[in-house]
């Protein structure tokens, strides 16, 4: 669940009718007035019932007439929209709504919050009893269906008396936007992460060592082999005598995100894009990586670059980063992995891990990822994550029934062991491949983060 500041404000307005004849008899009314015609049947043989039915539907009317009177204007309404959580890719948002009404009786009302179909397939009428001048509420959930910034519509109002006859309409403009961000693990199964983060911690500082790493630890003399590059040339001058700098390996180290925002990450697995889950796996990488004490940065790429943010820490870098995910959004073309794979060397010039969560064209070519990985090992660690294609691994295991079919295997095979080698050609250059399914993506690759933390690899 997300809460706090990524929660969007709360809009509230007074309610306006929704045309100049802004009410209408209801259901009872109209059962009322059908009741009054049962009548007709004895007007056949005796005169005075005709004056019966007449006599009934204007005192039917007279009351309804009377009820609408008595409803109070629409302009004596306020209606509000609070948003409990913030809407978040396939969690359960909350939202609740509110009426105070100014009138003098109890009101019977119904509400539908027209919300687009990124919030919610079908928006629903929703009942709720308002009482005169108290605050009545009303709360509703829904999982949102695509990241980004939409727009909301009005709140629209419908309301009626005890006596139920006659039924006002009004609307109150909440129109807004409203940012719906990627999707967030379950608290349950974040700490079991945060579990081991902590664990790989502990046994990180029983095992540091001395001289290795760029991060300075202490002073100590100068013993012959030192590299004069740790030469403290300060210390040695107050001393009288050459002292050296020891270093430690680092414990925070640079993480980058990189995003491909191209067409291969358009597929939809379920009822998301591969870039949704994409985007989840970014979000859980970067909490685990904040707390473990390292820096996370941010490189969002289709055929231009679309988001970054600079490594750094803290709760308000992390809420940073969400905005910049909610953005993320696919693009129709390729995208141009060897502009971001010089974007981000030209940003990050020092050594560090860079998580880079994409796809591999089907290409008879060598595919650009290939180049641009070759770029980024020569200074960072990489950590290339292939989002695998289940129906293609079934197609390849299957057992063909037909031609067709036969073809269609062939073909599969032949894209998978395709895969593979382009896989095991980066890996022999020096990359570590990961290749995972969209569900488990993110379970995927938060474990080989702590390897990577664990075995002080980068």
């Amino acid at each position: 669940m997300i809460s706090g500041t990524l929660v969007a404000e709360t809009k509230s307005s007074a309610a306006v009718p929704t045309g100049r004849l802004a009410f209408g008899l209801t259901q009872r009314a109209l059962w009322l007035l059908v009741a009054g015609i049962l009548l007709v049947v004895p007007a056949f043989f005796l005169s005075q019932f005709v004056w019966a039915v007449a006599a009934w539907d204007v005192t039917v009317l007279l009351v309804a007439f009377f009820d609408a009177r008595q409803l109070p204007k629409a302009k004596q309404t306020q209606l509000t929209r609070t948003w409990i959580t913030a809407p978040a890719l396939g969690n359960a948002t909350e939202v609740e709504l509110g009426v105070v009404q100014e009138g003098k009786q109890i009101l019977f009302c119904r509400l539908m919050d027209n919300l687009p179909a990124a919030f919610l397939e079908t928006p629903e009428w929703r009942a709720l009893t308002a009482y005169p001048g108290v605050p009545a509420k009303l709360r509703y959930t829904f999982a949102p269906r695509v990241r980004g910034d939409h727009a909301t519509g009005n709140l629209y109002l419908r309301y009626r008396s005890v006596i139920g006859l006659v039924e006002r309409w009004a609307v109150a403009d909440l129109t807004q936007t409203v940012r719906i961000y990627p999707a967030v693990r379950p608290i349950e199964e974040q700490s079991l992460f945060l579990a081991r983060t902590r664990q790989v911690e502990l046994q990180v500082r029983k095992q540091r060592q001395r001289g290795h790493g760029r991060e300075f630890e202490s002073l100590r003399d100068y013993r012959e082999g030192d590299d004069l590059r740790d030469v403290c040339w300060k210390a040695s001058a107050r001393r009288g005598l050459l002292v050296s700098k020891q270093h430690q390996i680092e414990r925070s180290q640079p993480v980058w995100l990189m995003i491909d925002a191209g067409r291969l990450l358009q597929a939809r697995v379920g009822n998301y894009t591969k870039l949704d889950y994409a985007t989840t796996t970014a979000v859980a990488m970067s909490q685990l990586a904040l707390v473990s004490g390292d820096r996370v940065g941010l490189l969002a790429y289709g055929r231009d670059t679309q988001q970054v943010l600079a490594p750094a820490r803290g709760r308000t870098h992390l809420r940073q980063m969400m905005e910049a995910l909610a953005l993320v959004h696919g693009e129709p073309s390729e995208a141009d992995h060897l502009r971001a794979t010089v974007t981000l060397n030209r940003l990050q010039p020092r050594r560090s891990l860079v998580l880079w969560l994409t796809d591999l064209a089907e290409t008879s070519m060598r595919p650009e990822i290939v180049d641009g990985a070759a770029q980024l090992m020569r200074r960072h660690l990489v950590l290339l994550v292939a989002i695998e294609q289940r129906d293609l691994k079934r197609i390849a295991a299957s057992r063909p029934q037909d031609p067709k079919q036969m073809f269609a295997r062939a073909a599969a095979q032949e894209l998978v062991h395709w895969r593979e080698m382009l896989l095991a050609r980066l890996r022999e250059r020096g990359a570590l491949t990961l290749e995972t399914y969209p569900e488990d993506m993110t379970a995927s690759v938060l474990n080989r983060y702590l390897e990577i933390k664990e075995k002080s690899l980068l």
